[in-house]
């Protein structure tokens, strides 16, 4: 089965309606204004307030098929724009909300839009620098002041507008969204996605883990990325579930705990804060010591998990990088299964999954229903799914390169399966790097046993030509503050040494590691060192550091670089 067969299915526009027929009055949505106030959406308001916005577009007499851009923070609005562009017969291109002004003129300009939605944003005094002077603007409710008094606003188009009542029909093979991939390693390439694709995944996730209308998630990843696309957008077009939004990343502790899901998407990143934060309140081995004593081990669990807001969760998912075997075990002693999962931008997230009671640490779990998985040349994991993306948006070339005629892609991952058709990725092909002794490098295992250390916050392990390699980690603000004296840092240090003596017994004679440097700079979105998803910018920090490297790793210890 390829992409362009999924023509037979229920399109998200479709789903919507079949919501609305069932759900019209139920709350669907859960919108924090600030300073406390909330806004519930039911499906029938969103419904109308789409067509609205539909309507406003289809009047600006865009050609048919445009491609109009979506550059917001999760929101509802988000959402809707995505909907009102589908209805009126466009195609979304989503933009991350932290993206640069170099990024954002490089997608607007190759992307072709002919209009952008300016949305919840933190950044937009520096972004709107790469938006063209005379390129249509719409601004959201939660929009940035100056954009909303300089844009069309929101609440007054909806005003404005009557509903649209003959909205698009697509077909399965009609394109329905760009997404442009967070670009690790130079510019981002426009995954280009079929209704067919989307409907795909929406008619066939939720049979996988029991999903119903009574279940409830939180909204904080970027929804231009495809991982929380595919699990919450479609999910609550094709299921009918509750969404909560998360407000800022100051408020997220109290908006997880509002929202209280019962699913729950994080990244790795997310999955460690949770639990390095709960050690540092109950550490680990203490937390044994408690849950072993049979009148508190219930209370426990429950106690831990509502901390977090994660007391009614079933379905707990990791996914984007691999998560450390030592958190997994951790949740695992309070009565939450953490599942990896595996996908892609360009095969719509549509590839690997790990059901419950079938995990396996460290694995990805087996391919889901009409995906094909096989181990190519250097260890490449190659997948053929039904959701496999139409190319890469006028880039032929690459697209030949990576997706063959017959349906393979190229992940770029490296990995190996199990008898039981489990997945494990070991590394990805452009990350492994060989140290002067000729033998090869996997950085993503081997950083994933530090991540889970109190106070760490980021690790990547660099060493390419060098006899052996060493590990470069990022401390977070909490472990900062709490390092202030030179009593707790000459103790945090010898920590770290321990955690180093461990890990290089661990792991293979040409992995252990010369050095473990604290570095002084902050990796993050805003100096090009993360990617949007938070992924290591491995060429970028391998620049800022190349010439340390050496020194560092002549030290044979914990380097205070700082």
């Amino acid at each position: 089965m390829n992409a362009t067969a999924n023509t037979d299915l229920k399109s998200p526009l479709e789903a919507l309606q079949e919501r609305v027929a069932r759900q019209k009055d139920v709350v669907a949505m859960v919108q924090p204004l600030g300073g406390g106030a909330l806004r519930e959406y039911v499906w029938g308001e969103l419904d109308d307030e789409a067509r609205r916005m539909a309507s406003y577009l289809k009047s600006l007499n865009l050609p048919a098929g445009s491609n109009i851009a979506l550059m917001s923070k999760n929101c509802a609005e988000w959402m809707l724009a995505d909907w009102a562009i589908w209805m009126a017969g466009h195609v979304s291109v989503p933009l991350y909300p932290t993206l640069t002004a170099e990024s954002v003129r490089q997608i607007l300009e190759h992307s072709e839009s002919k209009l952008l939605f300016v949305g919840k944003l933190d950044v937009w005094d520096e972004a709107k620098a790469g938006v063209p002077a005379d390129m249509p603007k719409l601004s959201f409710s939660l929009s940035p002041d100056d954009a909303r008094k300089e844009f069309p606003c929101w609440p007054d188009i909806i005003r404005a507008q009557q509903p649209l009542a003959d909205v698009a029909k697509p077909r399965g093979q009609d394109l329905a969204t760009i997404i442009y991939t967070s670009g690790t390693t130079g510019v981002p390439k426009g995954v280009m996605h079929s209704f067919g694709n989307l409907a795909l995944m929406g008619n066939k996730m939720p049979d996988v883990y029991e999903l119903s209308s009574s279940d409830r998630m939180i909204s904080y990843l970027p929804l231009s990325h495809v991982a929380e696309r595919a699990a919450v957008e479609l999910s609550l077009l094709y299921v009918g579930m509750r969404v909560f939004f998360a407000e800022s990343l100051e408020t997220f502790a109290d908006d997880i705990k509002r929202a209280e899901p019962t699913l729950f998407f994080a990244v790795p990143r997310i999955w460690t804060k949770f639990y390095q934060k709960a050690s540092d309140a109950v550490p680990p081995e203490k937390l044994n010591k408690l849950l072993k004593i049979p009148l508190l081990n219930r209370v426990i669990k429950k106690k831990v998990l509502s901390a977090m807001g994660l007391q009614n969760c079933r379905i707990a998912l990791s996914g984007a990088s691999a998560l450390s075997k030592e958190v997994i075990v951790w949740f695992k002693k309070l009565g939450l299964e953490i599942l990896e999962v595996y996908g892609m931008t360009e095969n719509m997230a549509w590839s690997h999954t790990t059901r419950q009671g079938d995990q396996k640490i460290g694995w990805v779990g087996t391919p889901n229903d009409g995906v094909e998985c096989r181990i190519g040349d250097n260890g490449e994991i190659l997948v053929r799914s039904p959701a496999n993306m139409q190319g890469y948006f006028k880039a032929p070339e690459k697209t030949r390169e990576d997706l063959t005629e017959d349906g393979w892609l190229h992940t770029g991952d490296v990995g190996e399966i199990d008898e039981a058709g489990r997945l494990r990725i070991t590394g990805r092909v452009k990350e492994i790097f060989k140290t002067e002794k000729g033998k090869y490098v996997a950085p993503a295992p081997i950083e994933g046993r530090f991540v889970s250390h109190p106070g760490i916050d980021q690790a990547c392990v660099m060493g390419v030509d060098m006899p052996q390699p060493l590990i470069l980690v990022c401390l977070s603000p909490e472990e900062e503050e709490h390092l202030s004296s030179d009593k707790a840092k000459e103790e945090y240090i010898e920590g770290l040494k321990a955690l180093l003596q461990r890990v290089n017994g661990e792991i293979d004679a040409h992995e252990r590691l010369d050095a473990l440097v604290v570095v002084s700079e902050t990796w993050g979105v805003e100096n090009n060192l993360l990617t949007p998803t938070l992924k290591l910018k491995r060429n970028e920090l391998e620049k800022l550091y190349q010439d340390r490297l050496a020194g560092w790793a002549k030290q044979r210890s914990v380097v205070w670089a700082r």
